[in-house]
């Protein structure tokens, strides 16, 4: 773990306690004179704490120092992805947090089962567990709404990912890509796009809608 996100760090002294605690204090088994590192998220600071008091439910930390170190992605990437099952889209979040894709819009798609729905709090949990491993300190936006087929009239410069002749490139070129759901794109949705704006991978396999945002994100993030 990089660093522990609290809410309020950056206040002079905090209570570590619960979760939190047991995790640092029984599996990583830190000491008294171990210092703790914790961001709130919201800024770009590493706040370090030493262990003030320390008992067997909690530990009260007082703050030692400050720095300024932002660890975020050097490319921007955003993804529409077209709503899948969220258990799917939960086990994959964790690895496009530590690719460093910037932002994700769920959009509703001919194909999208209409019964799915994303519960974002818990979505944005599992950013900040994620976050704490890799220590990326820049959270990756999470946003839900709109349908596909309006897309093109909104974000112009989207790409759309599916079966094309016309390979994904592997550069910077691109800072929006469309990644579909299970079954794909409709003959309407895809005629939204134009051509040269339609882009596969050079494998003869299918691959899921997850698998395929971490392969897009990879190849043009990494």
């Amino acid at each position: 773990m990089q660093f522990l996100h609290h809410e309020e760090a950056g206040a002079e002294r905090l209570t570590i306690e619960g979760e939190a605690y047991r995790y640092l204090f029984k599996v990583r088994r830190l000491r008294r004179e171990d210092t703790i590192h914790l961001r709130n998220l919201r800024d770009d600071r590493l706040y370090n704490y030493r262990i003030g008091s320390l008992d067997r439910r909690r530990a009260d930390i007082v703050l030692e120092s400050v720095r300024e170190l932002r660890i975020a992605p050097r490319r921007f990437l955003r993804l529409y992805w077209c709503l899948i099952d969220p258990k799917s889209v939960e086990k994959s979040l964790p690895s496009l947090n530590e690719i460093g894709v910037g932002e994700i819009r769920f959009l509703r798609c001919e194909r999208s089962q209409r019964n799915f729905r994303l519960d974002l709090d818990r979505l944005r949990r599992i950013l900040i567990n994620s976050s704490q491993q890799c220590g990326r300190s820049v959270m990756m936006r999470l946003e839900e709404g709109g349908r596909l087929v309006e897309l093109p009239s909104i974000d112009p410069d989207a790409y759309l990912l599916d079966f094309s002749e016309r390979k994904l490139p592997c550069d910077a070129g691109i800072e929006s890509l469309v990644i579909g759901p299970e079954g794909g794109f409709t003959d309407e949705e895809r005629t939204r796009f134009p051509d040269a704006r339609i882009v596969g991978f050079d494998t003869p396999t299918v691959l899921r809608s997850e698998s395929a945002a971490c392969a897009a994100a990879s190849r043009i993030l990494l």
